[in-house]
């Protein structure tokens, strides 16, 4: 057997032709007519290395810890395969696996490649940067003249693209094409092709370009994490450069696609493709991600997975309610591996066969410190405290990192050794107090519009008509409470939340 995984970046639901979306997508599409549909399909962890941890271990981290590391007690897939004799291999341009917060991800495959020049990796070397050029290219809203931050440092990388096969994506794709046209013929094997965009900046070539905004200004493709400020040009051309590169991406998809055509590989390869999470675009008058509720342009995701053997026709779509922690468990059952005691997800296999069932009937997302967000399908539901800072909130780990540093000193001097967790096999774990400044997400001016509230995504699918109800939040916090103590969750968040444990 052998399996591709197909991992994107902030690849937003709404956005794909194949799901109703607003961009022509023709080659999501064309997996999509041989694929399983995923339509309740959402986020564990968020955002980015929370996500993958969430994906390599089949279990949700957000309880406990922030963005950081693979932990020695962690159970990945790759390490998984490796037992069994199943080659993994990586190819990547997501540059996070390559700084502190990600450092243990990529070392878990058996091989790996990593594409560099993506947003704010440190890769292209300049002393001294024409900073008056960049101001005089660039909207002011993503200029910046130091590198504290993440912008000067993409400009900078942005001087190495000339041409569209200089885009890190396109080479992703060149490299996963060439591991396909060495490694086809042979078996047990998986390969991991993921791609940052389409993650902000939202560059793409000029000939993915099409919609005429009206904006006429400097570069404007990099919003910032917060609430709109902009003109409705403005908004318009940072939509439109979105688009732009999921049609970009889109291409780069049906280069893949060619390659598996060519080697008739559909007879026996299986396809996974999804995302990590969405992207506001503007909805609920936000940018971005992290710092806000977590709206469905955030956490309702796609997810196609093709099967060779799948007994379903190709292009049905699937109402099971699955997040990120079932790719984990899915993965090994393709190869008929066995799944870790550790596991909470559950494999998706079953579900290509009987579309009619679901695994489970509620699912938790979230950022650590942030709501404890939930949906049964039906309804979804953001669950803040009364004072985010009431409560003491703490880290759990052996790997004190944060995304792109360690944990400073004054983090961990009151530090302890904490023994309560069953998953970590016995091992300890620091006990960390979460100091409200500390390096981690989601920055950028914290947590923001921190009220509890409810929805009702059968009547209002847009999720415009917040509410309350007892008697919906009493029955959803009975099985947030009873999933919170799957994941081993901390006493602290209990009282936190104002959510009873249950017996």
């Amino acid at each position: 057997m052998k399996t591709i995984f197909v991992l994107f970046d902030s690849l937003n639901r709404s956005a794909l032709s194949c799901y109703g979306g607003s961009v022509p997508t023709p080659n999501f599409d064309r997996l999509a007519q041989r694929s399983a549909i995923f339509d309740t399909h959402f986020a564990g962890s968020l955002p980015c290395m929370p996500a993958r941890r969430d994906m390599q271990t089949g279990r949700l981290n957000f309880l406990h810890r922030s963005w950081g590391p693979v932990e020695p007690f962690d159970r990945c897939f790759p390490d998984q395969m490796k037992k069994s004799s199943i080659y993994s291999h990586l190819v990547t341009d997501h540059y996070h696996y390559f700084e502190d917060g990600g450092a243990t991800y990529h070392t878990r495959y058996s091989s790996w490649e990593f594409i560099r020049g993506q947003e704010s990796d440190p890769y292209i070397a300049m002393v001294t940067p024409p900073l008056q050029h960049f101001k005089d290219s660039y909207h002011p809203v993503q200029f910046e003249d130091n590198r504290d931050g993440h912008r000067l440092q993409g400009m900078i990388n942005r001087t190495a693209i000339r041409s569209e096969g200089d885009y890190p994506v396109v080479k992703c794709i060149d490299r996963a094409i060439d591991f396909l046209e060495n490694n086809a013929e042979q078996d047990n094997w998986c390969l991991q092709v993921e791609t940052f965009d389409p993650h902000e900046p939202f560059d793409a070539p000029d000939e993915f370009q099409d919609n005429d905004t009206g904006y006429t200004g400097r570069i404007l493709d990099w919003p910032r994490y917060r609430q709109l400020e902009e003109t409705e040009e403005e908004i318009a051309e940072l939509r439109a450069r979105y688009a732009a590169l999921v049609r970009f991406c889109d291409a780069q998809l049906g280069r893949l696609l060619d390659e598996i055509d060519a080697r008739n590989l559909w007879q026996d390869t299986a396809i996974i493709l999804t995302t990590d999470h969405g992207f506001l675009l503007g909805e609920h008058n936000w940018w971005a991600k992290n710092r806000m509720p977590f709206y469905n342009e955030v956490a309702h995701i796609p997810l196609m997975i093709y099967h060779p053997a799948q007994q379903i026709a190709g292009g049905s779509h699937i109402s099971a309610l699955t997040q990120t922690i079932d790719i984990m468990p899915t993965l090994l059952e393709i190869f008929s591996l066995p799944i870790p005691d550790t596991v909470t997800g559950y494999s998706l296999l079953p579900y290509l066969l009987n579309t009619e069932t679901t695994p489970r009937h509620i699912a938790l997302y979230g950022i650590f410190g942030g709501a404890i967000n939930a949906t049964d399908g039906r309804y979804s539901y953001f669950r803040y405290p009364e004072d985010m800072e009431q409560h003491p909130l703490n880290e759990y780990t052996l790997m004190p990192m944060h995304n792109r540093s360690l944990f400073e000193i004054r983090e961990l001097v009151p530090a302890e050794l904490y023994y309560g967790f069953s998953f970590t096999k016995g091992a300890p774990v620091l006990k960390i107090p979460a100091l409200k400044d500390a390096k981690r997400s989601p920055r950028q001016g914290g947590f923001a519009d921190t009220q509890t509230r409810l929805f009702d995504m059968r009547s209002d699918a847009g999720q415009n008509a917040p509410f309350r109800n007892k008697e919906i939040e009493a029955e959803l916090l009975k099985a947030i409470a009873a999933e919170m103590a799957i994941h081993e969750a901390p006493d602290e968040l209990y009282h936190r939340f104002d959510i009873g444990r249950p017996a």
